[in-house]
């Protein structure tokens, strides 16, 4: 009985890889797409942050001291102070057509109030419609425009007789200093690459799981593929999906070494762990894959809408893009839902903080909770087999 169920197995996993073989298309979503992705996103993002975003400058005092700071906004990595503007309006006027991000307002005068001590103004503007790059260079503006008020302030305290360190403690009573943890060189590459990567390859095999398995019943050989499987439904799914695993999980092992073996991306807990976390969640999605398209008897195109539905959202209720606990308790409890929330907890707790798996063990159990969602629709599994149609 034990060799029967191998043969059949064998005999399944071969019909399928034939199957891969007559449908190229198949093989460009297992190979060329995750392939494609990990270039993309390491190409996109090699320098780690954006570097050299445009902006421009409105010197209206153009003095030394002015001059000072103008340098130093244009030394900092993010900023590139190529555009020099007379007046307000042309620098508006340049944010508005897209030519920079941002520009440096210092009115006239600036200079003189601030070594009277009056207090000066001066402005910076961001287009904020291109977060990141208005989100730098805001940084990069307020950074130096207090470096230099507090060089101007020094001189001053400097020049009244008071020592170099005495006027350094008036002038920052509190030195500040920030320690990143997990990813100390702020690297976006790290932060983005490492969850957007897997969860498009989880995407895919949501979309490919109910696509494969509904062929069946577009081609109208199901009742064929129930008789190889010995008219055991599990013995199916186990046959048909097998081979697309190994694959898959292939994928993923090649990001993870991309990711962390040519990359040098954190990971803690080693390379081997990343890649056994990798391979729970896409037999968890496919799990998923195959309880939506059991619930749906036979509606292909209406499962892979499900699915891919289902894995677009996970991208904003994971946490990577908006923080999780920061939304509404019913948004909260609905995370558990999707498996790159858990992917996510996992990536964070093992690649980037190297914690014992035994402290994201919620996660660990939420992700085999979803192996077990075909069991709930075996039923309707083999009732398919026997009068279910597709439905195109």
């Amino acid at each position: 009985m034990r060799k029967n169920i191998f043969v059949r197995l064998w005999q399944l996993w071969m019909r399928e890889l034939a199957f891969f073989s007559r449908r190229p298309m198949m093989l460009v979503v297992m190979f060329f797409a995750p392939v494609l992705l990990l270039l993309f996103f390491i190409s996109l993002m090699g320098a780690g942050l954006p570097t050299d975003l445009p902006a421009g400058i409105v010197d209206e005092d153009d003095t030394s001291t002015t001059r000072t700071l103008v340098r130093t906004l244009d030394a900092m990595e993010n900023t590139d102070l190529r555009y020099r503007y007379s007046t307000f309006s042309e620098a508006r006027e340049a944010m508005q057509r897209g030519e920079i991000y941002a520009f440096f307002h210092i009115p006239r005068g600036t200079t003189e109030r601030a070594l009277g001590q009056r207090q000066p103004k001066i402005g910076f503007y961001t287009n904020e419609s291109y977060l990141i790059a208005g989100s730098l260079l805001m940084r990069d503006m307020r950074t130096a425009s207090e470096m230099i008020g507090m060089g101007v302030s020094r001189q001053t305290f400097v020049a009244k007789g008071m020592g170099d360190n005495a006027a350094m403690a008036a002038v920052r009573p509190i030195a500040i200093e920030a320690h990143p943890i997990g990813n100390a060189v702020l690297d976006y590459s790290v932060y983005l690459s490492n969850i957007i990567v897997p969860g498009c390859i989880m995407l895919l095999v949501m979309i490919f799981t109910p696509y494969t398995i509904g062929l069946e019943w577009k081609r109208n050989d199901q009742r064929k593929a129930y008789n190889l499987a010995g008219r055991s439904t599990t013995l199916f799914l186990v046959g048909k999906l097998i081979p697309q695993t190994l694959l898959f999980s292939l994928m993923m092992l090649l990001c993870d070494v991309v990711f962390y073996k040519y990359l040098h991306f954190p990971c803690r807990g080693g390379l081997w762990m990343m890649w056994g976390i990798g391979v729970l969640c896409i037999l968890a999605a496919q799990a998923f894959g195959v309880f939506v398209y059991g619930l749906l008897q036979g509606n292909m195109r209406f499962s892979m809408c499900v699915c891919s539905l289902w894995g677009i959202v996970s991208f904003s209720i994971s946490g990577l893009s908006f923080p999780t606990m920061a939304m509404s308790p019913l948004l909260q409890a609905a995370a558990w839902l999707f498996p790159l929330r858990h992917y996510y907890l996992l990536y964070v707790n093992q690649a980037l903080h190297g914690y014992s798996i035994l402290y994201a063990w919620p996660s660990i159990v939420a992700l085999l909770c979803f192996l077990l969602l075909p069991l709930l629709t075996l039923p309707l599994y083999r009732y398919a087999f026997r009068h279910a149609k597709y439905k195109p």
